[in-house]
């Protein structure tokens, strides 16, 4: 046996060695690996229609943070400044997150490190990994089409919001040069790869609900992109909206995957990995 494979064999009993803790203590660090690469391979054996449906279905549930984000543009655009209005609705993004997040429909920038770790533990090889994130991409990319189209046409029927709202929201979203989507991608990846962390960390639903509220409502404030819910938002100023061309649109879309990606599988993923692993002898 090489000194890779011991190595291996090392980190796989350590990990097995990761028992529950006891109700009034937190999970170890290594509890917490264990879990998320369990989860991870279990996704890893879904067939490739389940995860598409799954992944549509988080894409339609991002959809109502959305429609609750335009609401409240709209309905306080009299009584606050425009830039006020972008930190409100901070208040109601996390709504579609704890949808999706709780009802266990699969996100990418949620499953991103998620699903990089059994490929560190090397159970999975690098090209399974993009294989499913592109299944994870397609599915979350055709529910906030699918969702946004339905949205687009409801609000203004409504009264809950119109278009110029949409418009709005989404030129907001794609004004910024690439390099500063990139970053800000990224450390919106690296907050989300966290938040599944901390969820797996945490023993009850309330407090998983208040951990995707802080993360994903500091998400907001601050405007990091966030390449899902932002396809909504830039492909409602695409159809609606005059300034932002297709090129823009998938320029934006595909920077802000690449830097989401970075964020969770690297910043989380491989460092919690490490982190454990280096502790193994």
């Amino acid at each position: 046996m090489s000194e890779e494979e011991k190595k291996q064999q090392n980190i796989d009993q350590e990990l097995e060695k990761s028992e529950t803790s006891e109700e009034s203590q937190a999970k170890s660090h290594g509890e917490i690996l264990k879990e998320q690469i369990c989860e991870g391979k279990k996704i890893y054996t879904l067939s490739k229609s389940s995860v598409l449906i799954s992944s549509l279905t988080a894409g339609l549930e991002l959809g109502f943070s959305y429609m609750m984000l335009c609401s409240v543009f709209f309905h306080f655009s009299d009584s606050f400044s425009e830039d006020t209005l972008f930190k409100l609705i901070a208040l109601v993004y996390p709504l579609g997150f704890i949808l999706v997040v709780l009802g266990q429909s699969i996100l990418f920038t949620e499953q991103t490190s998620l699903l990089t770790l059994p490929v560190l533990n090397r159970k999975h090889s690098l090209m399974s990994l993009l294989r499913i994130w592109g299944l994870v991409i397609l599915g979350n990319l055709i529910g906030g089409w699918l969702i946004g189209l339905v949205l687009f046409w409801i609000g203004p029927q409504l009264g809950i919001f119109e278009a110029e709202t949409v418009v709005t929201i989404g030129e907001h979203v794609a004004h910024f040069s690439l390099p500063v989507i990139l970053v800000s991608a990224i450390l919106a990846g690296w907050m989300m790869g966290l938040l599944s962390w901390l969820v797996t960390s945490s023993k009850d639903t309330v407090s998983r609900i208040i951990i995707i509220f802080l993360i994903t409502a500091t998400m907001a404030f601050v405007g990091l992109h966030h390449s899902i819910i932002g396809n909504i938002e830039v492909f409602g100023a695409y159809l609606l909206g005059t300034d932002i061309s297709l090129g823009r649109y998938l320029w934006v879309q595909s920077t802000a995957l690449i830097g989401n990606a970075i964020g969770g599988a690297f910043f989380v993923a491989l460092l919690k990995y490490r982190a454990f692993v280096n502790n193994v002898n």
